[in-house]
Formats: C-alpha cells, sequence, structure tokens
C-alpha cells in the first residue's frame, strides 16, 4: 500500500522564504476532496514534478483557525444563499512557525478571491477585539460590518501538505485530519479520512497536478470548511445548498468503511 509519508519523503523541498514568490494573494481557487488512498496514489504520480514545503524539517504543518460571524451568521447565509461576492473572518494559528495572522478572504462575482491579512499576537486569536490594530485592518477590510459584531463560531484544526510546482506557477494545499468545533453550541466533528486539496494559481497555466487528478477521475468540488464545519455541526442552520455537498462527503467516508456522525440523511 502507498504511504504518503514515504512519498513525501522522496520529494524535494522549498523552504518558506522560498515559496514568498507563490503567495498567490489574487488568484483563482479550485478545491478537490478524495480519500487518504486516493491521494497517496495521487502523491506517486507527481511527485517529480513538485516541491513540497518544508519548515525545520517538517513536511507536514498544523493549523489552528477562529472563523468569526456576525450574530445572525451573514457570512454564512450569504454563502448558503449562493451569493458570488462573500467574506470571511479568520484568525490563524500557524502553529509550526509559532505565528498568528488575522486574515479576510473576499471573493468576487468572477470566482477569484483576494486575501489580506496581518500578523498578529496570541492574545487576537483568543479574543479579536483585544488590540485597536486588528479593529483598523478588519473595518477597512469590511466597511460593511460592525466590528463589535463579529462573534467567535467555528474553530478548524486540520495538518497541512503544501506543494509547488517547479516552474512556480501554482500552489497546492493538502489538508488532511480535518475537525471543527462549534462555539455556540459545543459540537464537534470532522470529516477524516478524506482529504481537501486546493489548487491555487493566478490563470490558466498548465498543471500536472490537475492532469494526475483527471487520470484518477477526481473532479472539482467546491468546499468551504467555514461552512461544512458549521453545517456538520449545527443542523438548525439553513444548508439547502451544502445537503448533497454532506452526502457526497458521506458516500466517501463509507466507501473507506468511515461514517459522518452527523449524517445527511438527518439534515
Amino acid at each position: 500500500m502507498l504511504n504518503i509519508n514515504d512519498i513525501l519523503n522522496e520529494m524535494t523541498p522549498i523552504s518558506l522564504d522560498e515559496m514568498s514568490a507563490v503567495k498567490l494573494m489574487n488568484r483563482v481557487d479550485t478545491k478537490y476532496v478524495a480519500d487518504d488512498l486516493t491521494v497517496a496514489k495521487l502523491f506517486s504520480l507527481i511527485k517529480d514534478d513538485y516541491y513540497v514545503q518544508e519548515i525545520d524539517g517538517k513536511r507536514v504543518a498544523e493549523y489552528d483557525s477562529i472563523y468569526y460571524d456576525t450574530v445572525d451568521n451573514h457570512m454564512y447565509i450569504i454563502h448558503q444563499d449562493k451569493k458570488l461576492k462573500r467574506d470571511k473572518l479568520r484568525v490563524r494559528n500557524y502553529v509550526d512557525t509559532g505565528t498568528y495572522f488575522c486574515e479576510v478572504k473576499h471573493k468576487n462575482n468572477h470566482g477569484r478571491t483576494k486575501k489580506k491579512r496581518i500578523e498578529v499576537g496570541q492574545s487576537v486569536f483568543e479574543n479579536l477585539k483585544s488590540d485597536e490594530k486588528t479593529r483598523e485592518f478588519v473595518e477597512n477590510q469590511l466597511p460593511d460590518y460592525d466590528f463589535d459584531g463579529f462573534m467567535k463560531k467555528l474553530s478548524t484544526s486540520f495538518e497541512r501538505i503544501t506543494i509547488v510546482n517547479k516552474g512556480k506557477t501554482e500552489r497546492i494545499t493538502i489538508d488532511f485530519n480535518v475537525r471543527f468545533h462549534n462555539f455556540e453550541n459545543g459540537n464537534d466533528e470532522g470529516i477524516a479520512p478524506l482529504v481537501v486539496m486546493e489548487l491555487k494559481r493566478d490563470g490558466r497555466c498548465e498543471s500536472i497536478f490537475q492532469k494526475a487528478l483527471f487520470e484518477l477521475r477526481l473532479k472539482p468540488l467546491s468546499i468551504s470548511k467555514y461552512c461544512i464545519g458549521r453545517a456538520l455541526t449545527d443542523k438548525t442552520l439553513k444548508q439547502n445548498r451544502f445537503k448533497k455537498k454532506i452526502i457526497k462527503l458521506d458516500k466517501l467516508k463509507k466507501l473507506r468503511g468511515y461514517a459522518i456522525t452527523n449524517s445527511a440523511t438527518d439534515i
């Protein structure tokens, strides 16, 4: 059986500093979901054409994020109602580097994602409203929202592999062991052994990664960790748009002998 860690060890590393040229802060994102065994097959096909990010000798990084929304879940509802223009607000802990960023993601009606962020301290990760610099940043990026009205809604934790093609025109993140915690009701959920992959590129450059996906018959599946996490952990939320996606996740998990606790049939 293919082992993803063995394949990672065969890949040429790239440092965090070298990755700075491939930030792609204004980009087109395409997401895919597959089980862990299929991802191992995928890596075996592309390992010679991509670098893997390495930080202090580690090729798998840990991430913790806290997502904020309004009292009436405006950001979630806009996504659920299929509005093309939408925003996300989170504070992320990049565990391996010991850094924290407040991040705002804007998606426009042309499908392009633009991310803005500032580095913050641990205190902001624990309390968004503890720092005036953060307030100024969020109010500037999200002028239509009341900063004081933002509330903690969901935390996500996962492990990530980041690879970049040797032409440095695209970056792919591979997130596994994805876990959710709902701050409002205390519910926890996860989607392991499923893996969320995101291809990030500026433009329509040729992609060996996409060719390998086609060979493995993997099709795009647009998925927001924030929205899926909210839907899985709170059945009282409106979630018609996400029902088919949750059913798809459930089927993929069952193929590997797992099942989502909050079954899609209960939605």
